[in-house]
């Protein structure tokens, strides 16, 4: 008796490869360390697949931009002829033996996604996810996710640690269980349960890399900061690489709430988005005698980020009166030296600006200075915030947050620099509050030159019959 030996086209490797191959849940991501073997466990779970459920496996593998998908096409090429798939250069798709169907699509803006819309999409795979600073565009693949044959369908997203989407990657899959591999249950309006999980894929995992390229792990000290290597090499999330305002510490800017003292000088400094979360501060400014804070210290104690569309509430869409409204209701009746608004939001265009829209309900903000960096010996909106996280050696910093400035504490620490412009913070990154925080720094804000003098407080025994009646008048809080 004779036996006909097969050839393996290609097998996981043990440990994450594995994992993603067996895992059931519908929407994982697959990340951590550079050289972790991501792209080779998503190419063989959907030939698993596609040899699983022939003709109803309907792959589709995005990148944010078309030549970025070259290495995998390249790499898919290595493994599907062996399985008797058939390459389509055109269409850029693999058909596979049975009538599956893998395709390699770009996917950079929700439009992106639309296009699908009425396919049965089973799976769906999203390279480098950390690329998108909105995960709008991947949010929206989750309308054509469907299989009307039974197919369990799956997101997959791969990235490493961070890029323009470190934030959103992190706190989705990272921050509920770091180590990965442990559920992560969202709760849906209907009652039902969204799962998600992290698989968290190291270099050391990837034993085929490392026996054919040993040097790889050297090459990756070479990478740059301390911190780039630590994402890089460990897949630490915590180290974030490139960081432009590395002196931001919760420890020395974050402080407890308190009731700021009347006589402060209050402003308030906004950044308006049209498509993305603006963000409101209200600003006091310390007059070095209370709450052990230095004089000219500048405190956001109060905050709203809110979303006109996308991440944070997701289809909904504020007007520009809406936002006014908000702005007005939770100023509480405060009064303030100034407020300093965005430039963008002052442009017309055949009709009132948002800054007109804003003041209308009663909000009223001037120009903001928009110099984001310095220029013939003028420091910009960047230098000026960070001369504040640092402050004077004699005073600590002279910029502190409320602990409930939470999307202020979130972002700021994590703003990349511009990859073509080091100066510059990544405009591509979640910059709204940076960009608030940096029209409040540039606000020139100043102390005021004294408290309010107490108030006289007269025996009213020697008042005359006129002057005690008005007294009395005052005391009980009526309004003269």
């Amino acid at each position: 008796m004779t036996t006909t030996a097969k050839e393996v086209c290609w097998s996981p490797q043990p440990g994450p490869q594995t994992a993603l191959i067996h895992c059931p849940i519908r929407e994982v991501f697959y990340g951590g360390a550079r050289g972790g073997g991501k792209t080779d466990g998503v190419l063989g779970k959907y030939a698993i697949k596609a040899l699983k459920y022939g003709q109803y496996f309907n792959g589709v593998f995005f990148r944010k931009e078309l030549p970025m998908l070259d290495d995998a096409i390249s790499r898919s090429q290595d493994i599907y002829p062996k399985l008797g798939a058939t390459w389509h250069v055109q269409p850029r798709a693999w058909l596979f033996p049975g009538g599956g169907k893998l395709r390699f699509r770009p996917l950079e803006r929700v439009q992106d996604a639309d296009k699908y819309q009425g396919q049965n999409i089973s799976d769906a795979c999203v390279e480098e996810a950390g690329q998108y600073a909105d995960p709008s565009p991947i949010d929206r693949l989750n309308g054509v996710l469907r299989s009307a044959r039974g197919v369990p369908t799956q997101l997959i997203l791969t990235g490493n640690p961070g890029g323009a989407g470190h934030l959103w990657l992190k706190q989705r899959f990272i921050d509920p269980y770091p180590l990965g591999s442990k559920l992560i249950k969202v709760a849906l309006p209907n009652g039902k349960t969204h799962t998600r999980v992290f698989i968290r894929s190291l270099l050391e995992q990837n034993r085929i890399l490392m026996h054919n390229d040993p040097e790889y792990l050297d090459r990756l000290y070479l990478v740059g900061s301390p911190e780039l290597v630590k994402a890089w090499l460990e897949g630490d999330w915590s180290a974030i690489a490139g960081a432009f305002f590395p002196e931001f510490s919760i420890a020395k800017h974050v402080i407890k709430p308190f009731d700021v003292p009347t006589h402060w000088l209050r402003f308030r400094a906004m950044d308006w988005g049209s498509s993305s979360p603006f963000s409101v501060g209200w600003y006091a400014v310390a007059d070095g005698e209370s709450h052990d804070l230095p004089r000219g210290c500048l405190v956001k104690y109060r905050e709203w980020y809110g979303a006109v569309e996308g991440r944070h509430n997701e289809g909904l869409k504020m007007t520009a009166d809406q936002v006014g409204d908000g702005i007005v209701g939770r100023s509480m009746g405060e009064s303030y030296a100034y407020s300093v608004l965005d430039p963008s939001a002052f442009k017309e265009d055949g009709g009132p600006s948002i800054a007109e829209r804003i003041a209308q309900r009663g909000a009223v903000f001037r120009r903001a200075d928009n110099a984001r960096v310095s220029q013939r010996g003028a420091m910009g909106g960047w230098d000026l915030l960070r001369s504040r996280l640092i402050g004077e050696d004699d005073t600590g910093p002279m910029l502190k947050f409320f602990s409930t400035c939470t999307d202020s504490i979130r972002t700021l620490p994590a703003m990349p620099h511009d990859p073509n412009r080091a100066e510059d913070v990544d405009t591509n990154a979640e910059d709204h509050a940076a960009d608030e925080i940096r029209y409040a720094c540039a606000s020139r804000p100043y102390v005021r030159k004294s408290k309010p003098p107490p108030p006289v407080i007269r025996d009213i025994s020697k008042m005359t019959a006129n002057e005690a009646f008005w007294s009395k008048r005052v005391s009980n809080g009526d309004r003269i």
